[in-house]
């Protein structure tokens, strides 16, 4: 671990802190484009996919399990956080050409993927571009590969729409019942609704986010990749998430020929805010599995 690695590890004392390490170097990826990142811990390399609604600094507080036995990377891609801005949203292609770069400069010879909703869709492409670097996958809410995903394509044109009406507030009006799920929005009240909308105001920006949400739309959303699909995957599935039910997260796993789906009661589309500790042992156990397989 380099000493700039080991600094980030003694930083994640606040792990709910959203602020950028100011002295963390960029990795150049590519030309014009350098990465924020942030790494930590020791053990088998997690690279966090981020999808536009989360920057690297999130994961602090959902990692602090993972820290432990792994080695966490989180990063902002391309037009994302803290990281480079370009005069257009890059191409699928370009953002897992930065996450190839990004574990060439750090060594990583080959990681687990961790990918949320939108960002599943990175990691499945990077795991067909480049399977010699991928050695398994979490996808928690996937977006893909069973019938009625016109609804995901749905949701994000609303979105915009909101967006461009209502701003950033209206935005996150919008989205919170539709991600979250209902026992957390009960849970929650008043008070967890306004905690998570003063991080998603803090993480977001609407330049972002309309150029993020417009890039998913050009996603494949083929079932057929998946099949080609050699690492081993876990999918990850709130029982209450809007886009996938338990029966079609199940169908989903099995298009991929080393699969498998695991379902966190009472959580929405991103089962990490619901239940942040279970999915941290999901992943491990996972990474301990594929691991044994060596």
């Amino acid at each position: 671990m380099s000493d700039s690695e080991a600094q980030q590890s003694s930083e994640f004392d606040n792990p709910y802190d959203l602020s950028y390490r100011e002295d963390t170097p960029r990795i150049r990826t590519r030309e014009g484009v350098e990465l924020y990142y942030e790494s930590s811990g020791e053990g088998p390399a997690l690279t966090l996919l981020n999808n536009y609604f989360f920057t690297a600094p999130f994961w602090r507080s959902h990692t602090q399990t993972l820290v432990k036995n792994h080695r966490v990377v989180s990063f902002d891609q391309a037009n994302h956080g803290a990281s480079t801005r370009l005069d257009r949203e890059p191409t699928w292609e370009e953002h897992a050409a930065d996450v190839i770069g990004l574990l060439d400069a750090l060594e990583i010879d080959a990681t687990y993927l961790v990918g949320t909703s939108s960002s599943s869709q990175l990691a499945r492409d990077l795991a067909l571009a480049h399977p010699d670097r991928v050695k398994g996958m979490v996808l928690a809410g996937p977006v893909f590969g069973v019938k009625n995903m016109r609804r995901h394509r749905q949701l994000n044109r609303s979105w915009l729409q909101t967006l461009q009406s209502h701003g950033m507030a209206g935005l996150y009006n919008q989205i919170y019942p539709e991600v979250v799920s209902g026992q957390m929005n009960e849970e929650g009240g008043t008070p967890g609704f306004l905690g998570l909308r003063e991080s998603f105001l803090a993480m977001c920006t609407p330049e972002v986010v309309t150029n993020g949400v417009a890039l998913v739309q050009t996603g494949d959303p083929s079932s057929t990749l998946l099949s080609r699909v050699t690492a081993p995957t876990m999918l990850v599935l709130g029982d209450d998430d809007i886009l996938l039910s338990p029966q079609r997260g199940h169908e989903v796993a099995a298009l991929f020929p080393d699969g498998r789906c695991e379902i966190i009661q009472n959580a929405g589309h991103m089962p990490f805010l619901d239940a942040p500790e279970h999915f941290e042992t999901l992943i491990a156990a996972f990474v301990d599995e594929v691991e044994s397989r060596v």
